[in-house]
């Protein structure tokens, strides 16, 4: 299935160019998990009036958008959000904990792009209700920067972070007094706040005209209570991808 796909535009958002090709991600079994994997990932971006797809600022999304000034964007967006495979984590089935299925989120996004001096930077925030609204509500900032510009060579730095309300940590981290009787873990009941903090670094290569290579590394931090769930082997995650895409 088509997921997240860790950002890689160097320039941001700034860039129009339609892309589409495949990725290969490293990542773990969920956020919190000792277990890594690797996983198919599309690239993705394309910006139509007023429709859009992308893959590139974090989240798989698609819907439409609006410039309201110029460089800045109030848009809609159908997206999509993971689960949590029990077969994928020793831990979980050893623990015999529940998968959590995957799903898609309804929400609106604020986007702004502009030029300092010869950086881009987009700041992008979104509010993603869950179409399941037992699975809660999501809120998110993320800021990209293009950093290096040299030749065929792009590379770029990013930051995120992620609200959760409590029904969002409970659903992915929560255990119930019942659920820890079958589970063998202690019980845990999360609270609204900060979910995660994102700290990533992407590069670009142009191969010709048409074709592009990227890669990105990413380090993810659990926060707040959402750390001290007997679901969580580590606090600190990391992503590797990479993939190719072909301008069109």
């Amino acid at each position: 299935m088509l997921c997240l796909l860790a950002p890689i535009a160097a320039r941001a958002e700034l860039s129009d160019e339609s892309l589409l090709g495949p990725g290969l991600r490293s990542q773990p079994a969920y956020d919190g998990s000792a277990s890594q994997r690797a996983q198919l990932v599309p690239v993705v971006r394309y910006f139509g009036d007023p429709w859009f797809l992308r893959s590139t600022q974090d989240v798989l999304e698609a819907g439409a958008r609006v410039q309201i000034q110029p460089g800045l964007h109030l848009g809609s967006q159908l997206a999509y959000e993971p689960g949590r495979k029990a077969n994928e984590s020793p831990f979980l089935e050893g623990h015999h904990v529940a998968d959590v299925d995957r799903g898609a989120s309804l929400g609106g996004l604020l986007e702004w792009d502009h030029m300092f001096g010869r950086m881009p930077v987009t700041i992008v925030t979104r509010l993603r209700q869950h179409l399941d609204l037992k699975r809660g509500l999501q809120a998110d900032i993320r800021v990209s920067a293009g950093m290096l510009r040299t030749g065929p060579v792009a590379a770029g730095t990013y930051v995120e972070s992620t609200w959760a309300n409590a029904n969002s940590v409970d659903r992915f981290y929560g255990i119930t007094p019942a659920q820890a009787i079958t589970t063998g873990l202690p019980s845990f009941v999360g609270t609204s706040g900060w979910l995660t903090a994102v700290f990533g670094l992407g590069v670009r290569l142009d191969l010709n005209r048409n074709w592009l290579a990227v890669a990105a590394a990413e380090s993810r931090h659990l926060l707040n209570t959402v750390a001290r769930s007997p679901l969580v082997e580590r606090t600190q995650n990391y992503y590797l991808t990479i993939g190719c895409a072909y301008r069109f």
